[in-house]
């Protein structure tokens, strides 16, 4: 760390001084008046997060934990994708036979760039708002995984999906140190952007195409 930011949060802290306690009743004290959490039926909270990824373009599969490998295999096949690279902590049970897998220990930039896509897990999905939230360790994969190849699979278990953001946030820092850093990727469908010239281009910060296996129980 550069001296001068260094110096810059030596002051914050200095200034905020040793107050946790009186930070968060400052917290808990701010009005919120948003959607906190759900009131839908699980089956109905599905439903919408299987709208949400469909209507973001993105394809859903839905199985039993028996048929993740089968579904997966169709789901790539239906894509023509064979060479993906697999995050570390995906079971291997998950993983088909005749596709070419790619570890994501050894996998290289090059490797990244030059396969079909990636195969990973998730932290948590939000139903509202059709998003993947990966916070990158275990099945969830480093961040290049899914930033650098074109294709991702995502496997969604049903008990992972919540209604709300806030939930879904809870979620996801659960099990964190108060305070400590950590990095989180929110996927809301394939990637696109419109900033140029109102044009909906896709692929621009991330895979062009995305696949969600939904996972029953």
């Amino acid at each position: 760390m550069s001296g001068s930011r260094e110096a810059v949060l030596g002051r914050i802290r200095r200034a905020l001084g040793e107050r946790p306690a009186a930070r968060t009743a400052s917290y808990e004290a701010i009005p919120r008046a948003y959607l906190r959490s759900g009131t839908l039926e699980p089956q109905a909270r599905i439903e919408l997060f299987r709208s949400r990824i469909e209507h973001y373009d993105g394809g859903v599969h839905s199985c039993d934990r028996a048929a993740i490998a089968a579904t997966i295999a169709g789901a790539l096949a239906a894509r023509g994708r064979r060479r993906l690279v697999v995050a570390a902590g995906v079971p291997a049970e998950w993983l088909p036979l005749r596709f070419d897998w790619i570890a994501e220990a050894g996998a290289t930039p090059a490797d990244l760039d030059g396969s079909d896509g990636a195969v990973t897990g998730c932290s948590v999905a939000i139903a509202r708002t059709g998003t993947i939230l990966l916070r990158h360790a275990g099945a969830d994969g480093r961040r290049a995984l899914t930033l650098i190849p074109d294709y991702h699979l995502c496997v969604v278990f049903a008990a992972q999906v919540v209604e709300t953001v806030p939930e879904g946030l809870a979620r996801a820092w659960a099990g964190s140190e108060p305070g400590s850093p950590l990095l989180l990727t929110t996927i809301s469908g394939p990637s696109a952007t419109a900033d140029i010239e109102m044009t909906r281009i896709k692929g621009v910060h991330g895979p062009r195409t995305l696949d969600v296996v939904l996972v029953d129980g």
